[in-house]
């Protein structure tokens, strides 16, 4: 009798194209995927590092798993189970922990596994010291046929004092152009219209090995195999460090067909001493340079913001920099982060620390200003027409969709337009 295998994502984009690849990996392998909220024998859980109380969430969703089935397996992975395997297999109900190496050889422990099998009473650890992680392994998460996830890159060489992820995820390295081809083809063969690029840091592609070899390319010469690529009507760029940003590539997607006019370029903080202390590899000044040559190219484009605030040492003087830097440059909306102390990190040992409060009135103010700023770019947008990619899950009769260069538009259901692009006046 075939078993049953359930997932639940923490994090990021790039977990959800993982969590996608293990389960396509299981039910090619026999197991039936069920409902997180159901029974299931195997329950998966893909953690994230950069969320916060990642432990009192993990025990929380595993406490639900022992009232619902007590007999089912419980598996963690992800980011958080490579920084804390100890902690995590300490959680009663957990039954395997797998670090970064091993969380693609999920088939195999689960083949070796039997409940309650592991030493003390705690769970099974399968995990390495992340500098032994070589491998990438290719993932992409498909929710529908509309939109895909695609993994090109993973892991980072940078070394933000804020940041845990080099700890969880290992040096950076990437996918062949040849890789990332290949899975543009299966997504157009699944009728994916849509490719979102995702890595941890994506302007990075092209560190890694072919055989042993030293690869050499670039993101640059990705995004051009993707464009010539046929079969997917629209790739978008996640999340592209201003540094690596560069003109060449900006310039490009201003002529492509295929890539849209919408870039999310982290700037974390408007204040360039606070910069510097993050340890980031830019100051405001560049960041406002890569804003006006989008603009420049494309005065459509939609840009989106990464910001953190309440870092140690940000005061108000630091705060009312980063205010006024996002509210004057022509950035369209933020992604705000209340700063929280990570263990290993330089951050966590910084002073003077900010109140948790002042971190919470700062993230409002900020979480505001992204309102007004999304309001004005679509209200720029007013009377242009834009290619919408309409979308299959209907709400209430309302289907949704995303302009090429990410104004939401809602429309009463059509089902021809399910998945079609489908010329908009905004």
């Amino acid at each position: 009798m075939s078993r049953s295998v359930a997932f639940h994502t923490l994090g990021c984009k790039l977990n959800y194209s993982e969590t996608s690849t293990l389960s396509r990996s299981l039910e090619a392998d026999g197991f039936v995927k069920k409902d997180f909220n159901e029974q299931a024998d195997v329950y998966v859980i893909n953690t994230c590092s950069v969320t916060d109380n990642a432990d009192k969430e993990c025990r929380y969703i595993v406490r639900g798993i022992q009232r619902r089935a007590p007999e089912a397996f419980v598996v963690i992975t992800g980011c958080y189970a490579q920084l804390k395997p100890k902690e995590i297999a300490q959680i009663e109900g957990v039954d395997l922990v797998l670090g970064a190496a091993e969380k693609f050889n999920l088939v195999h422990h689960l083949s070796e596994l039997t409940k309650g099998a592991a030493d003390n009473g705690g769970a099974k650890i399968c995990s390495c010291d992340i500098e032994e992680v070589e491998g990438f392994n290719s993932s992409y998460s498909q929710s529908d046929r509309t939109r895909a996830f695609l993994k090109v890159q993973d892991g980072c060489d940078y070394n933000c004092s804020f940041c845990t992820i080099p700890l969880a995820r290992g040096h950076s390295r990437s996918d062949s152009i040849e890789g990332v081809l290949a899975n543009m083809t299966e997504l157009a063969a699944g009728g994916t219209k849509e490719i979102v690029l995702t890595g941890i840091n994506l302007g990075d592609f092209g560190k890694g090995y072919d055989g042993g070899k030293k690869r050499d390319t670039s993101f640059y010469e990705l995004i051009q195999a993707m464009d010539a690529h046929e079969g997917i009507d629209r790739i978008r760029i996640s999340s592209i460090e201003p540094n690596l940003l560069t003109n060449e590539v900006i310039a490009f997607v201003a002529q492509s067909k295929k890539f849209m006019p919408h870039f999310h370029v982290p700037l974390q903080s408007g204040s360039d001493t606070i910069l510097a202390a993050m340890r980031r590899r830019y100051r405001r000044e560049l960041y406002a340079d890569r804003v006006a040559t989008i603009k420049k190219y494309m005065p459509h484009c939609c840009i989106g913001a990464d910001v953190i605030v309440g870092f140690p040492g940000e005061t108000e003087e630091h705060f009312k920099e980063t205010f006024d830097f996002l509210h004057d440059i022509d950035v369209s909306y933020l992604h705000v982060f209340t700063y929280s102390e990570r263990d290993n990190t330089l951050a966590a040992e910084m002073k003077p620390v900010v109140p948790v409060h002042v971190r919470n009135e700062r993230n409002k103010a900020l979480r505001n200003l992204s309102y007004q700023k999304m309001s004005y770019f679509t209200e720029q947008q007013r009377g242009a027409k834009r290619n919408v990619l309409f979308e299959i899950a209907p709400k209430n009769g309302i289907m949704e969709g995303y302009t090429d260069n990410y104004v939401k538009v809602q429309t009463p259901y059509r089902p021809e337009w399910v998945n079609s692009i489908v010329e908009w006046e905004l």
